[in-house]
């Protein structure tokens, strides 16, 4: 059996998850014994109670193989929704691989605070146009689609390789989707279109400051997705410039954004001069974490 780390004495579950668990704490991982189960678990396929009921089961060497391998992938900080391949949001699994940002709990915030102001400004169940700017794996967009299956969703991405990953979710999740690639609003734009609905999680780091990032994030994830120019507000400052020509009669408008920059942007939606209400919406931990606006 080729491996790099030593498992010759390694005969059972248990034997496997501390002596990945140990490699990994070396390596100095967020989490090692957690991150050692869900990588065992991966390899054998297995949910959280088999596992722990099989603690004294043996393990056999194809699966110490592939456990090695991931070891060494995790050592050198690689995420592990990319070498999973997948990560859940909403309830639903998405692919994810090197080239799309891997979807954040936090932008579930985004999705249901962009569906319950549809609600209150239509009633009724109506086909509206919504645009979700920036893909990435296609979370927001196909979110929205299956949720709202009456909505006619368009998402826009500069990124070729998000713009695959995103159709290969979008088709494996049954999700009616059109995709445009070009430069956040431009394609609708040109195309003289209006919408009901923006929704964008644009890149909103400052570029000073992407790399400080954990190696995790930097090294691995796209930049693309990550550099929101000098200030981190390039992308919102060009949104919000778009919305008087982008926007029907009665619209919905709804960003995420990065921390302390939440004040700037509801700014920036109100100098659009096209919003009559902008609220801000913080996360679960209490971070200012969305920007709403109403058109009524």
């Amino acid at each position: 059996m080729h491996t790099q780390l030593d498992w010759s004495d390694v005969t059972t579950i248990r034997e496997a998850l501390l002596r990945a668990s140990s490699f990994l704490r070396e390596k100095g991982t967020k989490d090692p014994l957690f991150e050692a189960e869900l990588m065992i678990r991966h390899c054998l396929d297995w949910d959280r109670t088999r596992f722990l009921m099989a603690m004294t089961d043996s393990i056999d060497a194809e699966t110490l193989v592939k456990l090695d391998g991931l070891c060494m992938r995790r050592a050198n900080n690689e995420p592990l929704q990319y070498m999973f391949g997948e990560q859940e949001f909403y309830g639903r699994p998405f692919t994810v691989r090197p080239g799309v940002l891997i979807p954040r709990p936090e932008t579930e915030i985004l999705v249901e605070q962009v569906m319950d102001a549809a609600v209150k400004l239509w009633p009724e169940r109506e086909e509206l146009a919504v645009v979700d700017i920036g893909t990435g794996s296609g979370a927001i967009c196909i979110t929205l689609a299956l949720e709202k299956p009456q909505w006619r969703v368009t998402t826009v991405d500069l990124s070729p390789e998000a713009t695959a990953i995103a159709r290969e979710n979008a088709s494996r999740l049954g999700a009616d989707i059109r995709f445009l690639q070009g430069d956040l609003v431009q394609p609708l734009l040109n195309a003289g279109e209006k919408v009901d609905i923006l929704v964008s999680n644009p890149p909103y780091i400052p570029s000073r400051d992407v790399e400080k990032l954990d190696d995790e994030v930097r090294v691995h994830e796209p930049r693309l997705a990550l550099d929101g120019g000098e200030d981190g507000l390039d992308c919102y400052r060009r949104l919000c410039e778009a919305l008087p020509n982008l926007l029907k009669e009665r619209a919905v408008v709804a960003f995420e954004v990065g921390i302390y920059q939440a004040g700037d942007v509801a700014a920036l939606m109100r100098a659009s001069g096209v919003m009559d209400d902008v609220e801000i919406v913080p996360d679960l931990a209490g971070i200012e974490r969305v920007v709403i606006g109403v058109r009524r």
